[in-house]
């Protein structure tokens, strides 16, 4: 009897765990994030969509359970983008065959009108379950989708920074706003419940809502993110669910691969790599690369000129102080002010181009001025010169700076009216950098 009960013990163990193990399935996200349009690689041989494509067919090799995800802001970074108003950029990303991708914040750069014609260009959904207007109408049309991999209903929720209206002006956005990042996804999740083994949130985030959907969102299982360029060195992991995303502008491919308990609706294990992607060792696909080549040379003529020569390496720091005294000298102004992070690139030791100004500057925003008097003028513009308080003096900033209420309290311009100037900020630039020749 003994020997009965003990092997029926073991056979009730052994089928306990064969039960567990067919509740496993596999499951694995590609990503990426914060592509901007960077079509081609850069001055380091980092990134290129061509290379890019070629990296994410080698991982999709052999993988029957494979899903490409985006966090945001595709566009907005290069002349491609700029001229033709983002909508290449998708053209080209079909390409990759995205599963979903979020609308990121730089998607709006170009008016949320074009939004929908992002919408009609994409062969992908692209998600946004949080910026809605008054009536809670969804500007990306869809809050979420759930795809069927290798046994795996995974709901895809697409989530955009609450702070979305920090980034951007008034004018772009319209009606639209973004609401609070936790309650969105707890929202989405009880409306899905029982449609969904796993919950992916697709999302473009700040740092702070990263921390908030680890400490606030509990039925998020996997966070894939962007908006935050320099990546994660490691995943974030609080009790088993996952936050990650990659270094910005298609130099990385994340890959995120998961064991799901279906059964439990959790993840079982997780492992997570940062797949460089270095154009020096990568061939690229030959049918991207000929559409990349097809765009490029629609601009090539504009911004393939030679404009001046660097002496040096300028660091962040060093160009942005260089960048102002230019645009305060076309501007015919005292002070200028930048938004550090209006600045995208860095200028190397060499040859300077039209499309060298066009990837640091990339955004069509104008110069605005104002007459004030020295007393007024704020610290981060005059960065310690004296001043006399009595003088009138002219002060000179990009419109984004003037409208947005963030950026122009961190200016410290809030109380001053500006005039926008037929003049943009890059352009002021390229005039300046071509009057000068040499950049010392």
């Amino acid at each position: 009897m003994f020997r009965v009960r003990r092997f029926f013990g073991l056979f009730v163990l052994l089928a306990l765990a064969l039960s567990g193990a067919q509740n496993l399935r596999h499951l694995t996200i590609l990503h990426t994030n914060d592509l901007h349009a960077r079509l081609m690689p850069n001055d380091a041989g980092m990134g290129g969509f061509a290379y890019l494509m070629a990296a994410i067919n080698q991982q999709r090799a052999g993988c029957n359970s494979c899903l490409l995800l985006n966090g945001g802001d595709l566009v907005q970074g290069t002349p491609v983008s700029t001229i033709f108003k983002g909508v290449p950029i998708y053209s080209l990303a079909n390409r990759f065959g995205y599963a979903a991708s979020v609308l990121g914040n730089h998607d709006l750069d170009y008016g949320w009108q074009m939004v929908e014609q992002f919408r009609k260009e994409a062969k992908f959904p692209i998600l946004s379950a949080n910026v809605v207007n008054d009536r809670g109408q969804l500007l990306a049309g869809r809050a979420y989708v759930i795809k069927k991999v290798n046994g795996i209903r995974v709901a895809i929720v697409g989530i955009t920074m609450a702070s979305l209206a920090s980034y951007s002006m008034p004018q772009l956005l319209g009606p639209w706003h973004a609401l609070p990042v936790a309650p969105a996804i707890e929202d989405y999740a009880r409306r899905l419940r029982g449609r969904y083994d796993l919950l992916v949130v697709l999302a473009h985030l700040d740092r702070p809502e990263e921390k908030m959907v680890l400490d606030e969102a509990p039925d998020a299982q996997v966070t894939i993110a962007g908006h935050v360029h320099s990546g994660l060195e490691q995943a974030e992991d609080t009790g088993g669910r996952i936050l990650v995303y990659v270094k910005g502008y298609g130099t990385e491919l994340g890959r995120l691969d998961l064991e799901v308990d279906v059964a439990r609706h959790k993840v079982a294990s997780w492992k997570w790599t940062r797949i460089p992607i270095d154009s020096r060792r990568i061939t690229p696909d030959a049918g991207m690369q000929a559409a990349v080549k097809h765009w490029e040379e629609q601009v090539s003529k504009v911004v393939d000129v030679t404009i001046g020569e660097s002496r040096r390496d300028l660091a962040r720091d060093e160009l942005r102080h260089l960048l102002e005294h230019a645009v305060a000298e076309e501007a015919k102004a005292d002070f200028a002010y930048l938004n550090p992070g209006g600045i995208r690139d860095r200028m190397s030791r060499g040859p300077i181009q039209i499309r060298t100004i066009w990837r640091i500057m990339p955004f069509d925003n104008k110069v605005t001025t104002a007459r004030v008097k020295g007393s007024e003028v704020p610290e981060a513009l005059t960065r310690g010169k004296a001043v006399d308080p009595h003088r009138e003096y002219t002060l000179a900033v990009p419109d984004f700076v003037a409208g947005n209420p963030v950026e122009s309290r961190r200016a410290g311009i809030e109380n001053i009216h500006f005039t926008p100037q037929p003049l943009l900020v890059r352009d002021a630039i390229v005039d300046w950098i071509k009057s000068h020749r040499v950049v010392q």
